[in-house]
């Protein structure tokens, strides 16, 4: 056996023993295949390199610890914003008084213009968490005597992420910022009032009079993010949709026994040994009716919306699972019937109970569909889930490369 599949092959063991604890004869020197994929199959992993499989990168393990404070960092994808921008600095008036010339004429300066609201699409921002409800922009300086003009109010620049949409309180689209780098002026600065200098005549050589300066611009909008994650979890509630997020990523949703825990939306990030990251949304429970805007309704279906991909979480302890997959995708298709056309994986959660072997046979006859079963709370297939989560990922970007291409 060559050298390198040799090593392979002792890697696949050693992680199945490690996973499993179990005991194995170390020196065997010849390890057939159909022995290691029995020990491989009761950790319900797969190896690329038996099964044939293409190279699929792994996830990455969370050495480090999770974060005991109790903060919550919900995700948000929709927010609505007044901005306004900076007054105008007043004018003034002056008159220059000089040695041997004390009526040298008019001085007082300009003021200065208020600051803009912009919008800057940046990738560092993932969300729009960071931005105020009220932004205001600096206002100008006003000006002083000897011709001095005042100061310019600083433009007050907010970061949003890439994909965002800016809309007026009508609806209206009024910006698509989908490139990093555009700029919107969201709100204008008010121009600074002139100084008396400015209505000097032949006339009036010592005019009394200056502007004030103007009023900054006052604007509302509604900012939506297109794309808010790669995969978005949907389930009843308590479906295990925020366990299964713990479980494969380092987000910390809140977890109870009791229905509609997550009222927001929760994204977790899966780490890829090839750099790659994953984003998972974990969304607020859905019921009957949610597209009649009961329970938390269109709200809910507005974040799913926003995901390239659908999962749906069934808990198989109930029974008859396969009525909750009709409700989910019932449900979706009512408020938009493009979201049945998505990517889906149908997950089926909660198999260390005693009822969802049972619930599973009859699930896998209703439904058509290719079903994984795992256990969020145990572990149990997580590893397989990532790996076809990957691959959805992938034929997801090989997509969106062939769109930007033709």
């Amino acid at each position: 056996m060559h050298f390198l599949q040799q090593l392979k092959v002792t890697t696949i063991v050693l992680r199945a023993i490690q996973k499993q604890e179990i005991n194995i004869i170390i020196h065997r020197r010849q390890v057939d295949n159909n022995f290691i994929c029995n020990i491989i199959n009761r950790t319900f992993t797969k190896s690329n390199f038996i099964h044939g499989e293409h190279n699929i990168p792994l996830p990455l393990r969370n050495k480090k610890s999770k974060s005991s404070r109790n903060i919550e960092n919900h995700f948000v994808d929709i927010k609505q914003v007044k901005v306004e921008g900076g007054f105008g600095g007043d004018g003034i008036i002056s008159f220059l008084q000089l040695f041997g010339n004390d009526k040298a004429g008019p001085s007082g300066g300009d003021g200065g213009n208020g600051g803009h609201v912009i919008f800057e699409v940046s990738a560092d921002v993932k969300d729009l968490r960071q931005i105020k409800s009220v932004n205001k922009a600096p206002s100008g300086q006003r000006g002083m005597g000897k011709d001095c003009f005042g100061k310019n109010g600083e433009h007050l620049v907010l970061k949003i992420p890439v994909g965002t949409i800016v809309r007026n309180l009508e609806g209206k689209i009024v910006a698509d910022l989908d490139t990093e780098g555009m700029k919107f002026i969201a709100a204008r600065g008010g121009a600074g009032g002139h100084g008396n200098p400015y209505f000097k005549s032949q006339l009036n050589q010592t005019p009394m009079i200056c502007e004030c300066g103007a009023e900054g611009e006052k604007n509302q909008y509604l900012l939506e993010i297109k794309s808010m994650a790669h995969l978005g979890l949907i389930g009843l509630p308590n479906a295990g949709k925020s366990t299964l997020l713990r479980a494969i990523s380092r987000a910390r949703p809140k977890v109870a026994s009791y229905p509609f825990t997550t009222l927001r939306p929760y994204v977790g990030i899966i780490q890829y040994d090839d750099y790659e990251q994953v984003a998972v949304a974990d969304l607020p429970g859905l019921i009957p009716d949610s597209h009649k805007n009961k329970g938390l309704g269109v709200t809910f279906l507005k974040h799913a919306e926003r995901c390239k991909a659908l999962l749906f979480i069934i808990d198989m302890s109930l029974n008859e699972p396969w009525t909750h997959l009709d409700i989910l995708k019932y449900e979706i298709s009512q408020f938009n019937p493009q979201l049945i056309n998505r990517p889906m994986i149908v997950i089926a959660n909660k198999m260390d109970l005693s009822a969802a072997k049972e619930n599973l046979k009859l699930f896998k006859e209703k439904v058509n569909l290719s079903i994984m079963p795992i256990s969020a709370k145990h572990g149990t297939n997580i590893t397989s889930l990532l790996k076809d989560l990957r691959i959805m990922y992938d034929e997801l970007s090989k997509e969106d490369t062939e769109k930007l291409s033709m």
